[in-house]
């Protein structure tokens, strides 16, 4: 054991100094021996493959050699020169070379000097041996067409058992050098999905099978594939702008074989910022907004059922919601014979109906809001009132949807301290909101009221 050992850690010294030293290389002014002997090629002594040529030559028994100098020319090049050292073989006793940087197709040059500790033999004689040319590549190639985004690429697996993976290699037409793309193992692999492709775009596909020794064969034929087009957009869109409480967004329809549906976008700005609010089949979409006056922009995208949306940033259409009516304007307010009286004119011909809301306070914590509804004329008066208050009366006028305008300006009427007021009974009402504890009962007087006061419930 302790033998064995030894010789373990001896070989292994031995292989670091070996490893370590430096390989003599020819000298410019050397000396010439004819009498050293030369390399002799044995008879079968060159092998060639694609990426690697095999020498071998006759051994030599002069006991001065010390080595064998190589040298080699690749025949190929112009301008080849005949004396380009490769290599040293730092034995006597050695018999082969391995050159491994082979380029396949290629004409090398082999011839070889021995040399001693103080010269160099002659040249031996220049042996031309040719690498293997590439490997073909696969026999048959195809690219399925029309495909969303993506590129698919199958073909007949290679028939030599030394393919070990096969290499992708793509371009476009606007670029003149292939690249890699994937590499897909096994040699019975026969198909490569390209993905995130541009949209009716064209590309083109070759195959290189790569073999253990890592020797790539020839490309395949080239194969073209164009990717599927995005469906068409929608050019013509249109937003209503005279609708209550909604926006109805129409646009053409397209035809297209492979349909799925429509996406509505939404933004309040032209440019930028769109959402997404609704997917329909249908070329109309109605958008519920619980506001008036509320505009928006639309844009109208189309997805197909392989989920390719269409361009949609070169058309839009601004929406709005109905506008409030204008508001009613106050032309008199003020406090005669025992009664609060009240005009205004009309200022948008969509107004139906008013509302008069009157506020005032109880005490000092206390404040009664009253809102009297569907007072068709333009006059209101009030004798529901006590002496020393102060009351605020605002106007709004209603359209035929129930839409209610902004407040007129406020009417600020406060009656003096013991000022004749006339009593009437409170109006029986439908509907009444009120922000406090019930008002205290009136004095009943035999006096029909002004008008018909209806209270009803705050719009907002």
């Amino acid at each position: 054991m302790k033998l064995l050992t030894l010789v373990t850690l001896c070989t292994a010294s031995l292989l670091i100094l070996s490893g370590c030293s430096v390989k003599p290389t020819p000298k410019k002014d050397s000396t010439i021996d004819a009498s050293l002997p030369t390399v002799v090629l044995t008879r079968n002594g060159t092998i060639a493959d694609m990426n690697s040529i095999a020498l071998e030559w006759e051994p030599i028994d002069d006991k001065r050699v010390e080595g064998v100098y190589i040298y080699k020319v690749e025949l190929d090049k112009k301008n080849s020169g005949t004396d380009e050292y490769y290599d040293t073989v730092i034995s006597r006793f050695s018999t082969h070379y391995l050159d491994t940087k082979i380029e396949p197709g290629t004409r090398y040059g082999y011839y070889f000097k021995t040399y001693s500790a103080s010269a160099e033999s002659k040249k031996s004689q220049m042996t031309t041996i040719t690498s293997l040319a590439p490997m073909e590549s696969v026999s048959w190639i195809h690219g399925a067409q029309n495909m969303p985004k993506s590129a698919k690429i199958i073909w007949r697996p290679h028939i030599n058992e030394k393919v070990k993976a096969y290499v992708l290699q793509r371009r476009t037409l606007q670029e003149s050098e292939w690249g890699d793309i994937a590499t897909v193992n096994g040699r019975l692999n026969a198909e490569y999905i390209d993905k995130n492709l541009k949209d009716n775009f064209t590309y083109k596909y070759r195959v290189r099978a790569l073999t253990y020794d890592g020797m790539l064969s020839k490309p395949s034929q080239e194969v073209t594939v164009v990717t599927k087009e995005l469906p068409v957009e929608v050019t013509q869109i249109s937003a209503s702008t005279n609708l209550p409480k909604m926006i109805k967004v129409n646009w053409q329809s397209v035809e297209a074989k492979d349909f799925l549906l429509y996406r509505v976008y939404r933004s309040h700005s032209i440019d930028s910022g769109y959402e997404m609010v609704a997917d329909t089949t249908k070329n109309s979409y109605v958008d519920t907004i619980d506001e008036d006056g509320k505009e928006y922009f639309y844009r109208v995208s189309v997805f197909d059922k392989d989920k390719l949306e269409s361009v949609n940033k070169n058309y839009s259409a601004l929406g709005r919601t109905l506008v409030k009516p204008i508001s009613p304007s106050l032309s008199e307010a003020r406090f005669a014979d025992g009664r609060v009286k009240l005009s205004w004119t009309n200022s948008d011909p969509r107004a139906k109906s008013y509302i008069v809301q009157k506020e005032y306070k109880k005490g000092f914590f206390e404040t009664k809001i009253e809102d009297f509804e569907n007072l068709t004329s333009l006059e209101f008066s009030d004798s529901n009132v006590v002496a020393g208050g102060t009351y605020y009366y605002k106007i709004f006028s209603v359209d035929s949807n129930g839409i209610k305008s902004k407040p007129s300006a406020e009417a600020l009427i406060k009656i003096e301290e013991g000022a004749a007021v006339k009593k009437t009974a409170p109006v029986k009402t439908e509907r009444r909101l009120q922000q406090s504890v019930p008002a205290p009962a009136t004095e009943v007087v035999d006096e029909p009221a002004v008008n018909v006061i209806v209270p009803i419930k705050d719009f907002n």
